[in-house]
């Protein structure tokens, strides 16, 4: 039995923010069934690479869910979705506010049917506050939240991360905060509004970006490649490329000089004698760390730091990392059967739990794939779905 597997989850999400959110309840035994529209359904399924003609985008996020397809702006399908809602557990979903209430299946509405519902909203802005009308997007929110002010090389262009870490966020943010609402649930009977905005979700991770400015004022810029208090905690250069080095606090720090580097009298330098020292004299440090280092390769400072306890690691590309073998082993990288696509790989389970693991149960679904199973099981006849097809109401 899955932690999750008594939960019923309408998922009317898309692209990657609630859809992320959706498939951690689904990993985790909760029956989601994604509602899409009928033109063509979430958008991720419109973005390519494509095998076999279909999204391996919108494949990689939404594995372990049923899709149907309802049109919420006829009548007769938010009846179906009424239905639905009533014996449901949550609700997700990711409209600009104002379209939930347009469509009738808001919050309030659907607390009317069932008063137990946690109904979780990801906007850009949330639900409330002067900028609650705009859309809003994850790079919008890198900009906004002062993440890209100090993400890059300071006097050079602003840099965004890699990924999506907003949207990935917000997601993140979804699934923990619906876990305690409905464990709140589980005590009163209560169910509630869960409120999410994607431009907000990651401003409590910039806790010392924060100690700093509301203790001193201190603005911060951007970094590039080192970190803001500690030092040499950063990439630093070997002979043949560069590698991560971890030395976090002083016992760090002391064994990379003794064991590592075999410069005890680093520890004595006046300019490094603490982590303040350290992160006041980085440059200097950093030059002088890069001469020493580049007397071996990356994977010889590698093994010296293994072997002396320092954190330290590769610089991997996507490929590497896939490839690593620890991550092999732990099972970060699974396999799923697609009815059209065929094997396909796909990113594994960062939980590991001892008696309730996650599961692939079924790939991502194919385009209003459930509609009719899940139909006929609220009662519906062939003939019924026919003339609801027909007439454009379902897909």
């Amino acid at each position: 039995m899955l932690p999750l597997q008594n939960i019923k989850v309408l998922d009317v999400s898309q692209i990657m923010a609630g859809p992320y959110c959706t498939m951690v309840l689904a990993d985790m035994g909760a029956e989601v069934i994604k509602v899409e529209k009928l033109n063509g359904g979430d958008d991720s399924r419109q973005m390519g690479p494509y095998v076999n003609g279909e999204s391996t985008c919108f494949s990689q996020i939404n594995r372990n869910k049923k899709s149907i397809s309802l049109n919420l702006k006829d009548e007769r399908a938010r009846q179906i979705f009424y239905r639905l809602a009533s014996d449901a557990d949550v609700i997700v979903e990711n409209y600009r506010p104002g379209v939930t209430q347009s469509l009738a299946i808001d919050y309030d509405t659907i607390k009317a049917i069932n008063p137990g519902i946690v109904y979780c909203s990801i906007s850009g802005y949330g639900q409330t506050g002067p900028y609650s009308h705009k859309g809003g997007f994850d790079l919008v929110a890198q900009g906004m939240t002062g993440l890209m002010s100090m993400t890059g090389e300071e006097g050079r262009r602003p840099l965004k991360t890699g990924i999506a870490v907003y949207d990935i966020g917000a997601g993140i943010t979804a699934v923990y905060s619906i876990l305690a609402a409905h464990i709140h649930k589980m005590t009163t009977g209560e169910g509630q509004h869960i409120d999410i905005a994607i431009t907000e979700c990651g401003l409590p991770w910039f806790t010392w970006e924060a100690a700093a400015y509301f203790a001193e004022g201190t603005v911060p810029g951007p970094t590039g490649w080192r970190h803001r208090v500690s030092a040499p905690y950063q990439a630093v250069k070997a002979r043949d490329g560069y590698l991560m080095l971890g030395c976090a606090n002083q016992r760090t720090w002391e064994r990379f000089c003794r064991d590592v580097l075999k410069r005890e009298s680093l520890m004595e330098d006046p300019r490094f004698l603490t982590n303040h020292d350290r992160g006041q004299h980085v440059d200097e440090l950093e030059a002088l760390l890069e001469e020493l280092m580049a007397e071996a390769s990356v994977d010889e400072w590698l093994t010296l730091c293994d072997s002396a306890g320092v954190p330290a690691g590769p610089i991997n590309n996507f490929a590497d990392a896939m490839a690593d073998e620890h991550y092999l082993a732990r099972g970060m990288v699974e396999e799923m059967e697609h009815p059209v696509m065929g094997k396909m790989k796909t990113i594994g389970f960062p939980s590991k739990f001892s008696l309730t693991p996650s599961t692939i149960r079924s790939a991502a679904p194919l385009f209003a794939q459930h509609t009719d199973e899940v139909l006929e099981g609220m009662g519906f006849a062939d003939d019924e779905l026919s003339h609801l097809r027909a007439e454009g109401c379902i897909k």
